[in-house]
């Protein structure tokens, strides 16, 4: 039986909504959404919009109309992560709440970042504030997915992406040939969105070599992600649109080569004689950066699965495209798609598995 009132189910369902609208600009903080209730009313509401900027729970303070200010201290704010409990950009949540004398907060889910951890939960009840917290809390938690697996995991959320024709190829031929033309216009927007959402993408060689892809997101208004490619004997030609310095790339390498220079650029040495996939997470991890979108090609996609190192599977699959023969798709351990989309005509098969720890 849910334990919770259905109108506080009701006003985190609109926590987690408001929290949706800062995705791919709030990394490495998570997506967090406040509503302020008094006497069944909203009377604030914000949320997270961008890492370095105030928090959803200030937002939502400051939202409050001058005439509802005295509300608050028989208020309910409702937040989908626990407010902060340190001093980062901006100072912690949890003083503003104790401060402004909100008398009850509910929260979604412990915050697992260690300079949290259960930190501003202890101090609002220290201070008299009634505090509940597990409300939606899955939901939070897959909402902010790249987030907690960073911060448990010391990894970066990693995501799989590939296209694939209705017989099971991502491309036509072994040895090269045109490429195929799986995606079509809607698609191609999709994907740069999924970009955008990601703060690193990461391509193998073979892939930058026959696609020559630029790893923006020109079709979608956002941020791009750190551009990755292995290159591990430097094969591939400064010409390459992944070395126009537009962006900035990072070249993962079994050695350094003093040709490819120059604005944007920077070689990592890789120990290739070691599997190379924990490396490049460690490498994201130390940067700061909560996740990973790889594009391919099948080698790198499959390496990936062999590992057991994803999080999620987005396959578009072109229905009416049979090519017979050719590079065959990553299969991998999952029987059922969690969810399936319809884009431009192509479908799209969204796989998940959690690795997230519940809370304890």
């Amino acid at each position: 039986m849910n334990k919770f009132p259905a109108r506080d189910v009701l006003y985190m369902q609109r926590c987690l909504q408001l929290a949706r609208c800062g995705a791919g600009s709030t990394s490495p903080n998570p997506m967090v959404g406040a509503v302020i209730v008094c006497d069944d009313r909203i009377i604030g509401e914000g949320y997270h919009i961008r890492a370095g900027e105030p928090h959803a729970e200030v937002n939502a303070v400051n939202s409050v109309a001058e005439r509802d200010r005295h509300l608050l201290e028989r208020s309910t704010i409702y937040v989908s992560l626990e407010p902060c409990s340190h001093y980062g950009k901006t100072p912690p949540c949890c003083d503003l709440i104790i401060a402004r004398r909100i008398a009850r907060v509910v929260i979604a889910t412990t915050d697992f970042n260690a300079q949290v951890n259960g930190g501003g939960i202890a101090r609002m009840r220290e201070a008299g504030v009634e505090v509940v917290v597990g409300l939606l809390e899955s939901e939070s938690r897959r909402l902010n997915g790249a987030f907690f697996t960073y911060h448990q995991q010391g990894r970066p959320f990693v995501t799989l992406k590939w296209a694939q024709t209705a017989d099971g190829f991502i491309d036509r031929l072994r040895d090269g040939g045109q490429a195929l033309n799986i995606s079509n216009g809607v698609s191609r927007v999709s994907v740069h969105k999924l970009r955008s959402m990601h703060d690193a993408i990461l391509v193998g060689t073979r892939t930058a070599l026959l696609d020559n892809p630029s790893l923006d997101v020109r079709h979608w208004a956002g941020r791009a992600p750190l551009r990755l490619v292995i290159d591990r004997e430097g094969v591939l030609p400064v010409t390459l649109r992944l070395f126009d310095g537009s962006l900035p790339t990072v070249i993962f390498t079994a050695r350094r080569n003093d040709g490819v220079v120059g604005k944007n650029i920077e070689q990592v040495v890789l120990d290739f004689s070691r599997d190379i996939i924990p490396q490049i997470l460690d490498f994201l991890h130390s940067r700061k950066l909560n996740s990973l979108l790889v594009e391919g090609g099948a080698v790198l996609l499959r390496s990936f699965i062999d590992s057991g190192l994803w999080d999620v599977v987005r396959v578009e699959v072109n229905p009416s495209l049979l090519v017979g023969e050719g590079v065959e798709a990553p299969a991998f351990p999952a029987s059922h798609p969690v969810c399936e989309e319809q884009c431009g005509g192509n479908r799209v098969l969204v796989f998940e598995r959690s690795n997230l720890k519940a809370e304890s």
